[in-house]
């Protein structure tokens, strides 16, 4: 080292010595994901929900069904169990509320089939509840298809819950069409009423990131009218 660089390094170092102790940068204070903070102040179940299976099963007439009555009980009990699959599934992957929130909701809408599949002597087409196993193939894959699409992003399992909505809204249409059993209307217009519900609840959700939905199977004039109104509340008759 020459004598001028020697000279110019003491001074540095003297000034770096009299700041003080070094400055050690303070650790910022954990935070939690914006998805949790908005879901669940956007989604507060609504308790007519949550159906009560046995009290739909006392309200049934004997009654002998037709092959479409029969054939949409097994639908509805594996749809809505499908939906509450994927929901409990891609809450444990994103955690945020509005996915185990609406998944209850879904136990009491699948349980509510299965009543009246036992109150009418059938046999129930869910020999095993496990999550994501399904006796209709095509279930099977809707399942397995939803759960890769709702793992990619947040944003993508909103979606994924909207189109579930969106699916179980048109089935439950046609199925209404093909019966007049009392007690089977009832709890279908009560699901149907639920999947109105969650479907509000994933679109505001999915507007608050920014994105759109478009409706998969219900008429786009349907769903603006769904989102045109408020929160429904009570038992549907």
């Amino acid at each position: 080292m020459n004598i001028f660089k020697f000279v110019l390094v003491i001074p540095v170092a003297l000034a770096l010595w009299g700041c003080g102790a070094p400055i050690v940068s303070e650790p910022e204070p954990e935070t939690f994901p914006a998805e949790r903070a908005v879901v669940e102040a956007e989604y507060i179940i609504d308790e007519s929900d949550l159906l009560v299976a046995e009290s739909f099963a006392l309200e049934a007439e004997p009654s002998v069904l037709s092959e479409l009555e029969i054939a949409g009980l097994y639908l509805m009990r594996e749809e809505e169990k499908l939906a509450r699959d994927v929901y409990l599934t891609l809450g444990d992957k994103w955690d945020i509320q509005i996915f185990s929130n609406i998944a209850a909701s879904e136990q009491t809408h699948t349980d509510a089939v299965k009543k009246l599949i036992e109150t009418y002597g059938l046999v129930d087409p869910v020999s095993d509840d496990s999550r994501g196993v399904f006796a209709s193939i095509e279930l099977q894959a809707l399942y397995n298809q939803l759960v890769s699409q709702g793992e990619v992003s947040v944003l993508e399992a909103l979606m994924v819950g909207a189109t579930v909505e969106d699916l179980d809204i048109k089935d439950l249409d046609e199925l209404m069409a093909q019966t007049d059993n009392t007690a089977i209307l009832e709890v279908y217009a009560n699901l149907q009423k639920g999947s109105r519900n969650h479907m509000r609840a994933f679109i505001r959700n999915i507007s608050n990131r920014g994105g759109t939905y478009v409706a998969q199977y219900i008429s786009p004039e349907a769903l603006a009218a769904i989102l045109a109104s408020e929160q429904e509340r009570g038992r549907a008759r």
